[in-house]
């Protein structure tokens, strides 16, 4: 009896630490994510925005097909799913980093981080749109709301400036979301066939095919890159691509998925932070607003979810899963 109950307390301080583990990694995560945004904005002042992506994926692409082979030997991809992946691939990392890239480069790092938000709003429409998925009156409420804090934080003084590059900027960016949003639509069917790190591995390698003949079209603008540029794209490489995937990979198995989504929603946070005291931007009141209501639509959504799933932060202190 004694030795069954110390192997319990045993079992349970082993989840615990690898719960305040988790937690520890999805902060550094949140962190990686949300300087990010400063990162590139630094790098493409010097170096060409779809050059910078695409010498960043190359790094990634690298490190990521060496742990896939030592981790996943094995892993292959199906004849059927190949357009699939592709498809995945361009969508995930070719445009939307085309996008996002040259969209910082228009507007302010803070910005970008802002606009970040409208991801889940997005993609709950897309997935209404394409798959039928359930409508509440609380969640159509909640879209409504942050439809308009998208519009406070993309249009910034709450009218359209077509000639601002502010503006162009954010639209940019805009179009990063959609094409993750459409990424994530096209994962859905490959989830359930392909692990996590096979599927970013192939992806990642995919999209950086893509992106190379595109990063000719700046050849003009090519020049030697200093210490600084290469200090950024190898942190965006390793610490945002590819430790940031990783960390994010064992967290989704240790925290309740109520619990990771509210750590997300913190790298705008970071993202308008970094912004303001490494680059000096500045945020207008009305675009904090628009955020603050684009991410308080969000956890109204979770919690609306969550409620009808009855899971909502159920499992212990820290957000762990509990041992079935």
């Amino acid at each position: 009896m004694r030795e069954n109950r110390a192997e319990v307390q045993a079992g349970e301080g082993l989840r615990n630490k690898k719960c305040v583990l988790a937690n520890i990694l999805m902060l550094v995560t949140i962190l990686f994510w949300g300087v990010s945004y400063v990162s590139i904005k630094i790098t493409v002042t010097e170096v060409p925005p779809v050059t910078t992506a695409a010498i960043r994926f190359i790094i990634a692409s690298v490190l990521l097909w060496v742990l896939l082979k030592r981790v996943e030997p094995g892993a292959k991809l199906a004849k059927a799913d190949i357009l699939s992946m592709v498809l995945a691939g361009c969508l995930g990392i070719t445009l939307y980093f085309y996008f996002e890239n040259i969209g910082i480069k228009l507007t302010t790092a803070a910005n970008a981080s802002l606009i970040v938000t409208i991801i889940p709003i997005l993609a709950i429409g897309l997935d209404i749109l394409f798959f039928g998925a359930r409508v509440s009156v609380i969640k159509l409420i909640a879209i409504a709301i942050a439809i308009v804090g998208a519009y406070l934080s993309v249009t910034a003084n709450g009218q359209l400036d077509l000639n601002s590059a502010n503006f162009v900027g954010n639209l940019f960016v805009v179009g990063a979301m959609l094409s993750w949003t459409f990424y994530t639509l096209v994962n859905k069917s490959l989830q359930n066939r392909y692990s996590g790190m096979c599927m970013t591995t192939y992806q990642t390698m995919i999209g950086t095919i893509f992106l190379i003949p595109l990063s000719f079209t700046e050849r003009s603008d090519w020049q030697m890159l200093s210490l600084t540029a290469w200090g950024h794209i190898l942190f965006l490489s390793i610490c945002c691509s590819v430790l940031g995937y990783l960390f994010y990979m064992y967290v989704l198995k240790q925290l309740d998925v109520a619990i990771t989504t509210l750590y997300l929603n913190l790298v705008p946070v970071v993202g308008v932070i970094s912004g303001y005291f490494i680059l000096g931007e500045h945020v207008l009141p009305i675009q904090i607003a628009g955020g603050a209501v684009t991410l308080l639509a969000i956890i109204v959504m979770n919690w609306e979810r969550a409620r009808y799933e009855k899971t909502w932060l159920v499992s212990s202190p820290l957000g762990c899963r509990q041992k079935p």
